[in-house]
């Protein structure tokens, strides 16, 4: 008889477990294929993708490079975002511990007084043990895809913070480029204020000695006081774009580090490659974060079918018990218990059943979200190359036109000095050469801010140094596909 129940409880285990084992794979079901519908290649790029350098190759200046170190180290965003993976971590630690039981140690003194014991008096009862509580037996692998979720969502917020990297180290980058950019239209407003202050005082000479009538003084004066006003703002164009890069570095920028001069090249690259767009998954880290967020989807869909089925906890506690205190560890007083508990689903209004549904749902709206991150990757990168593929024609064309604005401002004042032209034909090409002057300068901070935008886009920014090594680990769902395989 006791061989019987031997080989009978033998094979119920090992049924139970080819059970579990068969519903932890099945409760996930297949994985959803992602569409994003991109072309295999860009229109206008070649090479390898920009985004294997580290930053540190990228970027040519030692001072916007120490600049990127300390806003690394301080900014207040990449630290947030590296809390929240502290946080996700220690999540995920949970729900991995929650496929393990608790146990507790436990202990009581009870005085009481019963219908028993009449005559007698009170009784005292001790006891001291330990103790699992409720543990649920993971037949159905609810606990496991909770574990998965929560590993998903850990790996997804390692990606938003390297998301939140690449994005500091461009908007860094393009913050010291505002300010020197700010500081050479200040130096060209206030240049172009000397001079108009100079041919004013020419004007006012030659009204005073009765030559030339009160017009040429007045239009004079009012480029002057354009000028004046473009000075004032250009200073505070210098100050709000140090303000700007003091937030970004999370502290005030040390003045040897900012750009004195303006500057003319940002990186040492002649050509920057864009790879393929298929290149993105794998160097985006938003595009991966929204990759892991979609297996954690998943993993929730399997939550929920196994909440279809019965719920069976194990309570077990084994300790010592006695009604005197000084005889509690002696022998004879060992007591334990231990005690399955079944929850099974009968009827709940279909609750069940809607919840499967929502997370059936939110597994769609998580691909779709794959999909457009993938495509607004592939629309951003294809918009810097469209920048790049004209800004260098643009530049040519802008300094032929301010060589062409400046010779007419040269000939006209001569004219005007020679008494040939009023001084109407000169105010119009001092305009014409300072605003000539004003949009090579934003043409060129549009192309360095371009190679900048380039490199980012691409998801360069995430690695220091080239021959650094960025190591991804595999969803969830990677690690179903590659075992199926």
């Amino acid at each position: 008889m006791q061989n019987l129940w031997s080989l009978t409880g033998r094979g119920i285990a090992v049924s139970a477990l080819a059970l579990a084992l068969t519903a932890c794979q099945s409760m996930r079901g297949p994985e959803p294929v992602a569409q994003a519908n991109i072309p295999s290649s860009y229109s206008n790029a070649s090479g390898s993708s920009v985004a294997e350098q580290g930053y540190k190759d990228f970027f040519a200046d030692q001072r916007l490079l120490q600049v990127l170190d300390l806003a690394l180290t301080n900014n207040r965003d990449l630290r947030t975002a590296a809390l929240n993976i502290q946080r996700a971590q220690q999540q995920y630690q949970i729900t991995e511990n929650n496929q393990l039981p608790t146990i507790g140690a436990s202990g009581s003194v009870l005085r009481q007084d019963t219908m028993s014991n009449q005559g007698r008096g009170p009784s005292t009862s001790y006891n001291v043990g330990l103790g699992v509580t409720a543990y649920e037996l993971d037949f159905w692998g609810r606990v496991r895809s909770l574990r998965d979720n929560a590993l998903d969502n850990f790996l997804a917020t390692q990606s938003a913070r390297d998301a939140t990297q690449i994005a500091l180290i461009g908007q860094v980058s393009q913050a010291w480029l505002s300010y020197s950019f700010a500081n050479a239209n200040l130096k060209l407003a206030e240049q172009t204020l000397k001079a108009q202050l100079e041919s004013y005082n020419l004007n006012k000479k030659r009204f005073d000695v009765g030559i030339d009538s009160e017009l040429p003084v007045r239009q004079a004066q009012i480029s002057v006081e354009t000028a004046r006003n473009d000075v004032a703002n250009y200073k505070t164009q210098v100050a709000q774009a140090q303000n700007l890069l003091n937030l970004l570095v999370g502290q005030p920028v040390p003045a040897n580090l900012l750009p004195a001069q303006r500057i003319t090249r940002i990186t040492s690259n002649t050509a920057i490659g864009a790879g393929l767009p298929s290149d993105l998954l794998v160097n985006r880290p938003d595009v991966r974060a929204a990759e892991y967020r979609l297996s954690a989807a998943g993993a929730n869909i399997a939550a929920a079918r196994a909440r279809l089925f019965p719920t069976i906890s194990l309570t077990g506690s084994a300790g010592y018990a006695s009604a005197d205190l000084s005889d509690l560890f002696k022998s004879g007083n060992f007591v334990w218990s231990i005690g399955p508990s079944l929850d099974i689903p009968i009827f709940d209004w279909g609750t069940r059943q809607a919840n499967i549904r929502i997370s059936e749902t939110d597994q769609q709206i998580a691909l779709s979200d794959y999909e457009k991150s993938i495509q607004t990757a592939f629309r951003e990168v294809n918009d810097a190359l469209a920048v790049r593929e004209n800004i260098g024609d643009r530049i040519a064309a802008q300094r032929r036109l301010v060589e062409a604005t400046n010779t007419t401002y040269r000939l006209s004042e001569a004219r005007f000095r020679a008494g040939i032209d009023s001084y109407l034909t000169v105010l119009d090409a001092q305009r014409a050469s300072y605003a000539a002057e004003q949009g090579l300068l934003l043409l060129e901070q549009a192309n360095l801010n371009n190679q900048v935008e380039l490199y980012k886009t691409l998801g360069g920014g995430l690695k220091a140094n080239t021959s650094d090594q960025v190591t991804q680990q595999p969803s969830v769902a990677e690690q179903r596909r590659a075992a199926q395989q």
